[in-house]
């Protein structure tokens, strides 16, 4: 069996390369464009998108207010699409049967390039962006804390640049541009690889938002995972009048989590596992009849994943055992511990050292201190690199983690194992943040992101062009994907052919927030940047995280 797929891996990889060689038009432009056009044309790509500067502000800023949790990704999706229609790009909405989910194609023939970011944000981390301290919007809401509301403004500002020039020079290849759902759920992409969206994509370019502009190939040292929820059901009854007629479903849930608790003293330490109880019951006088938890279970391999999968639907069936209780369980997403492929990354870096980083202004350089001084940020990172204010020297070209004890997982990883694909990350956020927290919403409607974004729409408009119009990219860029990447692993989906996307998820948290969010809904026709909308005097520190004045010497 292992044998036959290799065999219908490789041969697939191979007819989607000769699917490009059998295009003449494609192959004069690719191997007649001389090095030194295409060096004129980055510039002019570089030039283009700084001067869409702009418009790339009023994107990012204004997916930043709308604030969307994962599926509900509404007003974001809308806005989008209506930029990239107005452009010319045909759009199939509602893709893998996720109301917010569409593809948006431009061009024709080959090679296809997919180009994706997440759009959705995180709960409870509404905050004014370019103040250092906590300054919720709106209390209790949710907001943009990791940054995905700067991917799709950075690739829509590549796309757009590098369409003008693939219009005039008559380039051919098709442009698609798609969303990341529900990322921090892991919701979507394995639904969109199930449901063939990738089948006859020759590359993959994703964005995501960090501290520094840099790319990474091989195994990135993180975790795949399995989002599950356990449902329970048991028996209603008087909690105080006749508590021996109920049978609780809370309690089931309970000593499920008991049984983890102890299981994990015997489990790898690559292991990552965690879970809340959406539903606990209603009220205490009350015996629940009705209660769920919910699991992520996070490993460094397919194998261990389900391992930590099956041990815990063995807990389940224990629990219900010892309550009298029924279980069900769901599938809520999924991801694969990521492998990203070397040819495109190491193409990608040339054009990310000739950007280079922005330049940081002293205000810049203010607010980053003085979130990194609120937050009490480390003084080094994991690599050890000092963490002072924003990334002033460019990040090197990252090689695979020879060792790695786990970590965070990404969705982006089931594209990886089925398309050639790299992740670009670019400096729109503070170094030496938590992570998932209001302090990595300040940097996100700042000049600080407006400069990542221009900074990484210029690296990914100069490597998609690269990868049009210089055909040995993607020739090894699929013999890394099958000799190497997936010569010993293959990729077997985490869901079934069964499990449906869990598009209901946040509808309550965003039905209680949006219409007081909507309230603050940036009007880019009324002001200049959100900051101004907001009356934000950029930056806004506490007193005491003012730099002090230094004395001269004598």
């Amino acid at each position: 069996m292992k044998n036959n797929f290799t065999f219908v891996r490789r041969v697939l990889g191979v007819a989607g390369l000769l699917g490009a060689l059998a295009l003449p038009q494609q192959v004069a432009a690719q191997a007649t464009m001389s090095p030194a056009k295409l060096e004129a044309l980055k510039k002019e790509l570089a030039v283009e998108i700084d001067k869409q500067q702009k418009a790339t502000q009023q994107m990012v800023d204004m997916v930043f207010s709308f604030g969307e949790l994962g599926f509900q990704e509404t007003e974001t999706s809308r806005y989008l699409t209506g930029i990239l229609k107005k452009n010319g790009f045909t759009i199939e909405q509602g893709i893998a049967g996720i109301p917010t989910a569409w593809v948006a194609k431009w061009g024709s023939g080959k090679p296809v390039i997919a180009i994706g970011s997440d759009i959705d944000c995180i709960p409870k981390a509404s905050q004014k962006p370019g103040v250092a301290y906590h300054d919720p919007i709106i209390e209790g809401a949710p907001g943009h804390g990791e940054g995905h509301n700067s991917g799709q403004p950075l690739n829509v500002t590549a796309v757009l640049a590098l369409k003008k020039i693939m219009e005039r020079e008559k380039i051919p290849g098709t442009l698609m541009l798609w969303p990341g759902v529900a990322e921090e759920q892991l919701g979507a992409k394995a639904y969109f690889v199930r449901d063939g969206y990738f089948k006859n994509v020759d590359a993959c370019i994703f964005t995501h938002v960090g501290d520094n502009l840099g790319v990474s190939y091989g195994d990135g040292g993180g975790n795949g995972m399995i989002s599950v929820k356990f449902n329970f059901d048991g028996q209603a009854a008087h909690s105080a009048g006749a508590p021996w007629r109920g049978r609780s479903a809370l309690d089931a849930v309970e000593l499920m989590d008991i049984g983890w608790n102890f299981h994990r003293e015997h489990m790898e330490v690559t292991q990552r596992s965690h879970y809340v109880i959406p539903d606990g019951g209603d009220q205490p006088n009350v015996v629940p009849s009705k209660a769920s938890v919910w699991y992520y279970f996070r490993d460094r391999t397919y194998p261990k994943i389900i391992q930590m999968y099956d041990d815990a639907k063995k807990m389940a069936q224990g629990a219900t055992l010892m309550t009298n209780t029924t279980v069900t369980h769901e599938v809520m997403g999924s991801a694969w511990p990521g492998h990203m492929n070397k040819p495109v990354a190491e193409a990608m870096y040339q054009n990310i050292r000739a950007v280079g980083l922005p330049t940081w202004s002293a205000d810049d350089q203010v607010l980053a201190r003085a979130i990194q001084k609120e937050m009490k940020a480390p003084k080094t990172d994991r690599r050890n690199k000092p963490i002072d204010g924003l990334a002033m020297k460019l990040d090197t070209l990252t090689k695979p983690d020879e060792f790695s004890i786990g970590g965070g997982s990404d969705d982006i990883a089931d594209i990886s194992w089925n398309v050639p694909t790299v992740v670009l990350r670019y400096p729109a956020n503070i170094p030496g943040l938590p992570g998932h927290h209001w302090s990595n919403a300040v940097s996100m409607a700042t000049p600080i992101a407006h400069k990542g974004v221009t900074a990484g729409a210029k690296a990914e408009a100069m490597t998609l062009l690269d990868m049009l119009v210089k055909p040995e990219i993607l020739k090894d860029a699929w013999t890394y994907f099958n000799e190497v990447q997936t010569k010993d692993t293959k990729y077997t989906p985490l869901i079934s052919a069964t499990d449906k996307p869990a598009i209901k998820l946040n509808e309550g948290i965003m039905a209680e927030f949006r219409p007081e969010m909507k309230k603050y809904y940036y009007n880019p026709a009324k002001y200049k940047t959100y900051l101004e909308q907001l009356g934000i005097k950029y930056p806004m520190v506490k007193p005491e995280s003012e730099p002090k004045a230094v004395s001269g010497g004598q």
